[in-house]
């Protein structure tokens, strides 16, 4: 079955083709292959767009909060009904595997559905006054919004975004990745059906600086969530200054991964070794400074290289497939270059190291004994990479955890209930996971501290991020 997607823009209630615009040939990252032409937003269409924005806002503030409820689980019924087609689509365009893409479906429509009971529970305060005086605390939409995704986990980030936002009663302008637009199509589709107004959200695929200067440039748009790279996020906030537009910040990370010689060793690397290359690594919060207490660092290098050897890498669309191949051209020679770096710099290749046959395929790599000062241990590879070094105390590997200005996830394997809850406390990052890697749920919140961002998706402070507080009061 070939590529099926019907590629186009959404705006003001109407969904655009080619016509006159610019378009965006789509690759399958499996192959390197073009297989869909996306048209992208010109200046009149981004104009249009904040105009609907601007006009559909006082409508959707006013809508009830069950009707508001209601067209978000219809959205998440509808996703995941079509999860198996959406899923296909992803991993055409993205190259997870599929039971990864049909994943990613199932945990968007999750995502709707969340926030569709949240926005039931969003209560303000009454505060204590006099008799006769009346003082209250109320929770109001932030006013229309612009939303900036990746395509690593295209229709998950976006259906984060979106879900909080719709909720709270914003209009939504989204600009999804141009590379991975097909599962976004697909979002936009559900909501339509899903009976949301017409132009109350709006999908703007388009040149990124073009699209993101201009949205940004209007005093429309009064919050951007932005999720991506570091230094794209300090030139959006740059943007935003000008017109005190609130943001959100989710960036890149670096993630550290303690290992104590008391964890139960085989389950630990039973969990690291798939969780490291899922999705090829291309994870924000995906377990990459691998620091292993000295007395079990040989055995643990020794089955993390045995599991990666056992990881095929091919077609996202074959049953048997367990990592598919990077996003896009720049990424193999990016993981490369980080490789050979280390490997001059003295670290060890115990697996992989190697581009793959064809396609953007890289494979699953291991390097022990990295020194501090190798470019990987410094910067994220966002790819499948894992970095080891051996540690002694346990001062020594949270001073390591701590040492990046990067702050998104951790995580920590130990099989001791107090150093567990010492390391929650010591380890600097928005997200701890102690013995999981279950960190992005609904009902909790995803963010970074650092340079790895500010505020939060998820949980009640997803909702939270896309509103402003009033306090009225009476007398």
């Amino acid at each position: 079955m070939g590529y099926e997607a019907d590629l186009k823009l959404f705006i003001n209630g109407s969904w655009r083709a080619g016509e006159e615009r610019d378009h965006f040939t789509v690759i399958d990252p499996t192959t390197g292959s073009g297989i869909a032409e996306l048209p992208l937003a010109t200046e009149a269409d981004l104009d249009e767009a904040l105009d609907t924005a601007k006009r559909t806002y006082p409508e959707w503030r006013a809508t009830d909060v069950e009707k508001r409820s209601a067209i978000l689980h219809k959205a998440a019924k509808l996703l995941k009904e079509r999860a198996d087609d959406i899923g296909r689509t992803l991993t055409q365009e993205q190259g997870k595997p599929l039971a990864e893409a049909k994943g990613e479906v199932l945990g968007a429509a999750s995502l709707f559905d969340w926030y569709a009971e949240e926005i039931k529970r969003d209560y303000g305060r009454v505060l204590v006054r006099p008799p006769g005086q009346l003082s209250r605390v109320m929770h109001e939409p932030v006013g229309p919004v612009a939303t900036f995704t990746p395509w690593n986990f295209p229709i998950y980030l976006l259906a984060k975004k979106v879900a909080a936002a719709l909720g709270a009663g914003c209009s939504v302008i989204s600009k999804p990745p141009e590379e991975t637009p097909g599962s976004t199509v697909a979002i936009a589709r559900a909501l339509d059906e899903a009976g949301l107004p017409k132009g109350v959200f709006q999908l703007v695929h388009g040149v990124p600086d073009m699209v993101s200067r201009h949205l940004i440039a209007s005093p429309i748009i009064r919050k951007v969530s932005f999720t991506g790279s570091i230094p794209v996020g300090k030139h959006l906030m740059k943007l935003c200054a000008d017109s005190m537009t609130r943001v959100t910040m989710e960036l890149g990370g670096h993630a550290p991964v303690l290992i104590f010689d008391d964890c139960d060793l085989d389950k630990t690397l039973d969990m690291v070794v798939p969780q490291k290359f899922r999705n090829a690594g291309q994870v924000c919060v995906s377990p990459t400074r691998f620091y292993v207490q000295e007395s079990i660092y040989e055995a643990f290098i020794t089955g993390f290289a045995e599991r990666t050897r056992g990881v095929k890498i091919g077609s996202g669309l074959e049953s048997d497939t367990k990592m598919g191949p990077l996003a896009n051209k720049r990424r193999p020679d990016a993981i490369a270059a980080l490789v050979e770096d280390a490997r001059a710099k003295g670290a060890r290749v115990m697996e992989g190291g190697e581009p793959g046959d064809s396609g953007y395929f890289y494979k699953p790599t291991l390097l022990a004994d990295v020194p501090l000062e190798a470019d990987i241990m410094n910067n994220e590879p966002f790819g499948p990479v894992a970095v080891t070094r051996p540690f002694k105390t346990q001062d020594e590997a949270i001073e390591q955890a701590n040492r990046l200005p990067y702050g998104l996830a951790a995580f920590a394997f130990t099989e001791n209930g107090r150093r567990a809850n010492l390391l929650g406390d010591a380890i600097e990052a928005g997200m701890v996971g102690i013995n999981t890697f279950a960190i992005s749920v609904a009902d909790a919140p995803f963010g970074g501290v650092k340079e790895s961002g500010f505020g939060s998706e998820g949980g009640k402070e997803g909702l939270e991020s896309y509103q402003v507080v009033k306090a009225i009061h009476q007398s």
